[in-house]
């Protein structure tokens, strides 16, 4: 029998741990809001815009297994997956005090004031969400949590060990989302007492792991079929238009349902969403077909996503006729930035920097320019309104984020490598991952050939 070694026991015995913890902590009584407290119609759009915003998890796990080689595809979607769970269980046990909890100097959550969910479900409802539950509110924020790590696999695909990733989840988000959340969206948090706005995430969710997939590709180094200047065909590029699509549609949840209510904030959030996602998915397109290149789904799809990221910052400050200035102008500067990136020797496999991090920033930038408080009076105007001191908020906020994230996911790369490979060796990489992490193989593309009677695989022509 194999001897099982101390890294194979820890995972589970972490989980163990929690799961003894949890099964002592006392139930408490479902919070009973007076009459007129709660709103039904906000509870319902809520609840659906948290779901929402999960199936963007799977949707992310399509669009990025669809670009990779097909020996990497199994183990690609799941490394996006996985967060669902670790992050779910983490949210529950220090992730959402951390996150939300009484505020430490506005930097982090104090992480005993929910501490396995304390007070949740018997609370008082979040002050910035008072017409629904304190519950629905945190399940609202943990489906951000869960995507925001999963975003990262795209930079680091067909080369990170399994086991390493899961690590990185979790310290990335205690480390790096936690306190990034706590400085933007709690009401104490100092980048919200400086006046940086995030509607839905440009710092909080793009920009961090933007900035983390930059790190992550620099540290793991290239792939050989890089090194190589090998083509990877895409295993599937019908698993990309699915996984843009869910997006697209999860993504409706993730900026309309970050107004917290059933209102007319939340019906522009999501005008703005698609029109910025629809003007982007053109942009890049014709772009392409301005530099001599055919117009193609893959740019169609990733101008889609990339104008999805621009937006979400934005969402509930910007007018729709904007949200079209901003999708365009960012597919522009992400496609320019892919260009260059792909004439350097950074292996971002899947662009994640170039897309979600360049994408945050200047979703940011333009926030600081087009937000109007004719859209939303609770928040600022920008330079386009006679206000350019918002801008330059917008843009020590982003800074802030940017070499935290930098700083933090470096440490935390680091440390996992100290402990763990954070590289799979070069036989398992040429073998592909999902056999070599995971002992499954994904047949699609393959074609079954008959040799004298007996059925052979054979991989098909991409």
């Amino acid at each position: 029998m194999r001897k099982i070694q101390a890294k194979q026991i820890a995972p589970f015995g972490v989980l163990a741990a929690i799961a003894l913890a949890a099964a002592f902590v006392p139930s408490a009584p479902l919070f009973k809001a007076e009459e007129g407290v709660y709103n039904q119609a906000d509870i319902a759009w809520i609840l659906i815009a948290s779901a929402l915003v999960f199936l963007m998890t799977p949707g992310l796990a399509f669009f990025y297994g669809g670009m990779v080689h097909r020996k990497n595809v199994i183990s690609t979607m799941m490394k996006s997956v996985v967060a669902a769970g670790i992050v779910s269980v983490l949210w529950v046990a220090i992730g959402f005090s951390l996150c939300f909890g009484e505020s430490i100097g506005g930097f982090i959550g104090n992480p005993t004031t929910f501490l396995f969910f304390k007070g949740v479900m018997s609370g008082e409802p979040w002050p910035l969400a008072p017409t629904i539950p304190l519950s629905l509110f945190s399940v609202f924020q943990l489906m951000f949590a869960i995507i925001t790590p999963g975003l990262v696999v795209g930079a680091v695909a067909e080369r990170i060990r399994f086991t390493s990733y899961i690590l990185f989840i979790a310290l990335f988000s205690l480390l790096v989302y936690a306190p990034i959340a706590h400085w933007t969206w709690h009401p104490e948090g100092f980048l919200a007492a400086m006046g940086v706005w995030d509607f839905a995430g440009g710092t909080v969710v793009h920009i961090s792991a933007g900035c983390a997939a930059l790190v992550g590709a620099l540290m793991l180094k290239r792939r050989k079929s890089h090194v190589e200047q090998k083509e990877v065909p895409p295993a599937n590029i019908p698993y990309v238009l699915i996984g843009t699509g869910l997006l697209w549609f999860g993504w409706f949840g993730f900026n309309a349902g970050s107004a917290v209510a059933s209102n007319e904030l939340a019906a522009s959030a999501f005008m703005v969403t698609n029109v910025a996602a629809a003007a982007a998915g053109l942009s890049w397109m014709f772009f392409d077909v301005l530099r001599g290149k055919k117009p193609s789904v893959l740019g169609f799809c990733i101008g889609a996503v990339v104008g999805l990221v621009a937006i979400t910052p934005a969402a509930g400050f910007v007018a729709v006729p904007q949200s079209i200035f901003i999708g365009v102008f960012a597919a522009i500067i992400s496609n320019l930035a892919v260009y260059y990136k792909s004439k350097s020797r950074l292996d971002d496999a899947l662009d994640v920097f170039p897309c979600h991090g360049i994408g945050g920033m200047v979703g940011m930038l333009m926030t600081g320019v087009f937000a109007t408080t004719a859209v939303n009076s609770a928040g600022p105007d920008g330079l386009f309104y006679g206000n350019p001191g918002f801008l330059w908020t917008q843009f020590k906020g982003m800074a802030i984020v940017v070499g935290f994230s930098l700083g933090m996911s470096f440490l935390i790369f680091k440390f996992i490598n100290y402990i763990l490979p954070l590289r799979v060796t070069e036989l398992e990489e040429e073998a592909g991952l999902d056999s070599t992490q995971h002992n499954e193989k994904y047949l699609q593309g393959t074609l079954l050939v008959s040799q004298n009677g007996v059925l052979k695989e054979e991989e098909a022509a991409h």
